[in-house]
């Protein structure tokens, strides 16, 4: 199927109840392609009203789904993988259209969002609990476990589809029905993946979804709603500040993965090429938009020179364009704030001191374009050591020991993942308990996988998806007390 044949294909209405339909008053959004600013789409644009009718359908649905065999719901999310894989190139495609980022690594978003379909395809047969006799003997205790509920997720742009996946599957594994927000930005590569639930067998009203150009006026009605039980955020932490408030009016369950500003280290014993390899992947997959990508890059001053001019070359070679062309590893960012952010962050550290060592400016043309850029020296007081890039802008501080390391490395309210170089295993074991983040990558530069709790501490959100502990998040626990013998 060709681009604008796959894009025409995806419904673009309110999925309520297991129905594709009209936002009330046949309201639209248009979506855009980043790279060329065209509208692909116009999608329904959702009220107060429908995000109620949302809920209203996960409700309806819930007991039902709650008490579907584990069996059966493996089942669902193991064919939902299957269709996956055999529409992985037009997921791929799609994401690519809608989001940017070049269609090698929207491949390779469709393996790792697939995943979590297939890992808790497997944990859904699993939930178990414990019994046996309290410490007095007096009687016998069952722990079980229970689906929470009915849970809303809001998710961000810009990992679309692995992003839904992470917070459906666990769900729906658990036993739990679901209403979701997409991103504004990119909502067509959770549509089109409805449909592929659909095929799979999912009942009506356990997945509901509801487009719209605003995310307040729909999750308002939704969270202050007392028969929702779970809210799952990913985004900024100051949105995911006001999301935990709102959320606290009715003591709802929340996951939060929210900002970060990674720290990227590397020891003066580091395999350098090694460094160099994992430094490109940390910082600009996904044209540097990842809350996990290398924010601060802090390298012992003895081999900060060499380091720099390895990156240099290898950014000097990266091909910029839009995603779909052959051989892209630079695509658009999402829109003209981005860009314009980069440039602020780019603009504040040269001023500050730093040296501009390649790139460092938007590209003209249609599109959202930012060179892919190198910073070195840069001063602890510049912005981009505080704030969150979200951009392909490498910026290198330095180092003279392993205590001013782990400082830099800390030095932030944020604490979601932190990569460490060094061929000294003792020193990575001493990283691991240093290092203030949920989770760390010790000589590889991407660490996301299906089996894997991600999440983070601090200001970088609450909760873990993925891995053994994915499924709790959405299962609350009771304990039963039996009389003794």
């Amino acid at each position: 199927m060709d681009e604008k044949a796959l894009i025409a294909s995806i419904p673009k209405g309110l999925f309520i109840g297991g129905a594709w339909r009209d936002a009330e008053g046949a309201a639209t959004f248009a979506v855009r392609d980043p790279a060329t600013n065209a509208v692909i789409g116009e999608v329904a644009d959702a009220t107060a009203a429908d995000a109620t009718a949302a809920l209203d359908a996960a409700v309806a649905a819930q007991d039902e789904w709650a008490a579907t065999a584990p069996r059966r719901r493996s089942d669902i999310l193991r064919r939902a993988w299957e269709l996956v894989q055999e529409r992985k190139e037009d997921l791929a495609l799609i994401m690519t259209v809608e989001m940017g980022k070049p269609f090698a690594e929207s491949l390779g978003e469709v393996a790792y969002g697939g995943e979590f379909l297939r890992w808790f395809s497997e944990e859904a047969v699993r939930i178990s609990g414990r019994y046996g006799a309290n410490p007095e003997g007096t009687g016998r205790m069952i722990v079980s476990q229970h689906p929470v509920g009915p849970c809303f997720f809001i998710t961000p742009w810009n990992f679309p589809f692995a992003m839904a996946t992470r917070k459906i599957a666990p769900a729906l594994a658990a036993g739990c029905t679901s209403v979701i927000k997409p991103p504004q930005l990119t909502p067509l590569t959770t549509m089109f993946f409805a449909t592929l639930l659909e095929e799979a067998g999912l009942p009506k009203g356990v997945l509901n979804i509801v487009t719209s150009s605003s995310s307040s006026r729909v999750s308002e009605p939704i969270l202050s709603d007392p028969r929702l039980r779970k809210l799952s955020f990913t985004g900024s932490t100051a949105v995911g500040k006001k999301l935990i408030a709102q959320a606290a009016e009715n003591v709802l369950r929340v996951s939060m993965e929210l900002g970060g500003n990674a720290p990227f280290v590397v020891f003066e014993d580091a395999d350098l090429d090694k460094a160099v390899e994992g430094a490109m992947a940390a910082k600009f997959r996904n044209i540097g938009q990842a809350c996990t990508a290398a924010n601060r890059i802090i390298v012992h001053r003895d081999i900060a020179e060499a380091f720099t001019a390895k990156v240099a070359e290898r950014v000097a070679g990266m091909k910029i364009g839009r995603g779909t062309e052959e051989g892209v590893q630079i695509g658009p960012l999402i829109d003209d704030a981005a860009v314009a952010k980069a440039d602020e962050l780019v603009r504040d550290a040269v001023a500050k001191g730093a040296t501009l060592v390649r790139g460092g400016k938007p590209i003209d043309g249609p599109g959202t374009f930012f060179e892919p850029t190198v910073l070195s020296g840069l001063p602890t007081d510049a912005k981009i050591m505080s704030e969150e890039i979200f951009g392909p802008v490498f910026a290198v501080t330095t180092f003279a020991d392993e205590d001013e390391a782990v400082a830099l490395a800390n030095d932030t309210e944020y604490g979601l993942v932190s990569y460490v170089f060094t061929e000294d295993l003792a020193r990575g074991h001493r990283m691991v308990d240093r290092l203030q983040t949920g989770m760390m990558g010790l000589n590889v530069g991407v660490v996301s996988n299906a089996a894997a709790p991600f999440g983070g501490v601090k200001q970088s959100g609450m909760g873990r998806e993925g891995g053994l502990e994915g499924i709790h998040e959405y299962l609350s626990t009771k304990y039963t007390l039996l009389p003794g013998a």
